[in-house]
């Protein structure tokens, strides 16, 4: 997993007023664990999905889950 993919989802989960907490990941795949408001969780996978300019992002596999 590079660096850059890491750096560029705490800076937009930051941005976005999202709690993040990053998870196993490796250079085939990376779990991320975000909370808050749903419309800016969108907003966050959105942007991920874009991803870095060094990162291509293939998939992504959403997992809502209830606050408790």
């Amino acid at each position: 997993m590079s660096e850059s993919f890491l750096e560029f989802a705490r800076h937009r989960a930051a941005r976005l007023d999202l709690a993040l907490t990053i998870g196993i990941c490796d250079t085939q795949a990376c779990m991320l664990t975000v909370r808050g408001p749903d419309a800016l969780i969108d907003a966050f996978e959105m942007a991920v999905s874009l991803g870095p300019y060094d990162c291509i992002i293939l998939d992504i596999e959403r997992s809502d889950h209830p606050q408790g």
